[in-house]
């Protein structure tokens, strides 16, 4: 169960790179529309820590919103 969720999270990291990369927009930038600090987003991308729950949802927000903008 561990090693499923852990590789959750390493999935929702990858697609936020992948969003940030794909709308151009920085790490300050997108740590400014997570309500993040900037080194937050830093460490995830990086691979030195990961998005708790509360930051996990709010990722999958900003992902999920983006994907119904785009499909209308």
């Amino acid at each position: 169960m561990e090693r499923y969720i852990m590789q959750t999270l390493m999935d929702i990291v990858q697609k936020l790179e992948t969003y940030r990369l794909e709308h151009r927009i920085s790490q300050e930038d997108l740590a400014e529309k997570l309500d993040v600090a900037f080194s937050t987003v830093n460490r995830w991308l990086n691979g030195k820590s990961k998005p708790n729950k509360i930051q996990s949802y709010h990722i999958k927000k900003l992902l999920n919103s983006k994907k119904s903008l785009a499909s209308k």
